[in-house]
């Protein structure tokens, strides 16, 4: 048995097809207030399994209906969790700023569960959502009409797949209001500038890396889960995409793709698409200084971007 793929500290892939996860600090979630914030582990479909975690503010600031977010956490598809730290400390912090509830969703994660896979539990947590909100105590105070979609990295992009599915299907239960893509993790088979000068390799590498375990096999970054472009979609469909704005980071290799996304999404006729950038930060700074000033920022611009739908 030999070692054929890794992330440092994170992942482990073997030759027997065996993987190792070397998870952050995590925290356990609690009804008990702690930084004006309440939070609760759910099981969306024990059969997979798929799991979330649900943030809400103890004390909301107004009598109204509170939106719904439902976020996707990052990580190439091959780790990451509701339950990490960071995520938590964003997520619930970020329920407070903006006056939402928020459901952060744990997918089944690759290379055990390649793409689809992750799209496709993301949307189950849709189906779920609709039919929790009159029974979970938690969502007692939700908007069912004002639901919105984000994730960072590969979230991000979960967020796009999600949102063009509940698109297509005239049955989905809910109607997306806006995404919130921060950092989007695409790509294709053609390396961007960036991705081709020296200073990139390791990161380049090191994406190659989790494409190819995330990927189904056979294929590559023209994979329509990796290259959105490859989406074979009538415009009809592209008229319905909802209102959308994308995080960049300008210190992230990745950012060309983040912009990229944004010129394609207006090609296609996407009308409300913006796209906001972080100057001096790198990826998802989010995650690893939830309690920096920038962090602060990227919290109001999204929660300025909720208020408007």
């Amino acid at each position: 048995m030999s070692l054929i793929a890794e992330a440092p500290n994170f992942l482990q892939v073997y030759s027997d097809g065996s993987v190792k996860r070397f998870d952050p600090e995590i925290v356990q979630a609690s009804l008990e207030s702690s930084n004006g914030y309440k939070s609760k582990d759910v099981i969306i479909d024990s059969s997979k399994p798929i799991t979330g975690r649900i943030f809400l503010p103890e004390f909301p600031t107004s009598s109204k209906k509170l939106p719904l977010l439902v976020y996707f956490h990052g990580g190439g598809f091959c780790i990451g969790s509701t339950t990490w730290l960071g995520y938590h400390n964003f997520l619930g912090d970020f329920s407070v700023r903006s006056q939402s509830i928020i459901l952060s969703v744990d997918y089944r994660l690759a290379p055990e569960h390649r793409l689809p896979i992750a799209y496709e539990d993301c949307y189950t947590s849709l189906e779920w959502l609709s039919d929790q909100v009159y029974s979970e105590s938690l969502f007692q105070d939700a908007n069912i009409t004002r639901v919105f979609l984000s994730g960072d990295s590969a979230g991000g992009n979960i967020a796009h797949h999600v949102a063009m599915k509940a698109i297509q299907n005239d049955e989905c239960p809910l109607k997306i209001k806006g995404l919130m893509l921060i950092h989007p993790y695409f790509g294709s088979e053609k390396r961007t500038k960036k991705e081709m000068d020296d200073e990139s390799v390791g990161d380049v590498v090191m994406n190659d890396m989790f494409w190819r375990l995330s990927i189904p096999e056979g294929l590559n970054r023209d994979y329509f889960g990796c290259n959105v472009e490859k989406m074979d979609l009538s415009t009809s469909v592209w008229s319905k995409f909802p209102a959308i704005e994308v995080y960049v980071a300008g210190e992230d290799f990745l950012k060309e793709r983040g912009v990229m996304y944004v010129e394609f999404l207006k090609k296609k006729g996407v009308k409300e698409v913006e796209i906001v950038e972080a100057k001096e930060e790198s990826h998802v700074f989010h995650v690893y200084y939830p309690k920096s000033n920038a962090t602060r920022v990227l919290q109001t611009q999204m929660s300025r971007f909720i208020e408007k739908y």
